[in-house]
């Protein structure tokens, strides 16, 4: 359950360079802030970020993170560092910020996803401090499974950001641009996870299913086969795709206004 991947990995990559460089010069700043978890995604689209020749602030913010969540996002801002002259590596232990919130923030209002999605937020409030200071853009690391497909990413958090450059990607051809530009083996082969659990678990350990199988929902429901020619697992991933995609279309889309009639506006 896949859907085949024939892209121009170069000149996709060149195409996204040119699009950061653009929009960064069209507004008069000085480059990009992104944040490093050590996965794939925010591995490539630091890179993308930094091939500009901008500056770049890549922060690790760690909080009650795994040692091999942080080793991964060390090693890839090293890797950076020893190839582009105007990135800077920062590392942000937050921990110390969420347990304030943690003896802060009532505690029956504590569940689990409440207080994963606070993690993210707290980062999200770090990488503009930063993005304010230098006079930068917060680049997303969302990819489009996620920020158009399922809405796996916290509204205000990791889903904070100016500008987003792979989120016309799907998951693998974020890993088929990765192995193009080279990215270390330890982040290629790293499980997908959003580092904001205690326990660690992966993405698609929480989704129910792997990223391809969501690639392949997302194609389905552009263009639909017959029911009786999906197998049980494809109905199944297609419900679990279904159930995401409505449940957080809130994410998606842009946030609702009250628009006020003329007529009352007005006494019309």
């Amino acid at each position: 359950m896949s859907i085949q991947i024939i892209m121009k990995t170069d000149k996709i990559i060149d195409y996204i360079v040119k699009w950061l460089k653009t929009y960064c010069d069209n507004f008069r700043l000085n480059g990009f802030v992104i944040g490093v978890s050590g996965g794939i995604d925010s591995a490539v689209t630091s890179t993308l970020c930094a091939m500009t020749g901008k500056d770049i602030v890549a922060l690790s913010m760690p909080i009650y993170q795994s040692p091999d969540q942080l080793s991964l996002s060390k090693e890839h801002i090293n890797w950076l560092e020893q190839r582009f002259d105007r990135v800077k590596g920062v590392t942000m232990d937050l921990t110390a910020i969420f347990q304030s919130l943690e003896k802060t923030l009532p505690s029956d209002i504590q569940d689990g996803l409440t207080m994963a999605n606070t993690r993210s937020r707290t980062r999200m409030i770090t990488l503009y401090a930063f993005a304010t200071h230098h006079k930068m853009l917060v680049a997303g690391t969302g990819n489009k499974v996620e920020d158009f497909g399922v809405g796996f990413y916290t509204k205000y958090g990791d889903g904070g950001v100016d500008l987003s450059p792979i989120a016309d990607l799907m998951k693998t051809e974020v890993y088929a641009v990765g192995e193009k530009l080279g990215i270390i083996e330890a982040v290629l082969n790293a499980p997908p996870t959003d580092g904001l659990w205690t326990d660690n678990r992966t993405d698609e350990s929480q989704i129910g299913a792997s990223y391809a199988e969501m690639e392949w929902a997302m194609a389905h429901e552009a263009n639909p086969a017959g029911e009786n020619e999906l197998s049980e697992r494809q109905k199944k991933v297609f419900c679990i795709y279904q159930t995401f995609h409505d449940s957080n279309k809130h994410k998606m889309l842009p946030i609702p206004v009250c628009r006020i009639p003329d007529s009352l506006r007005y006494g019309i």
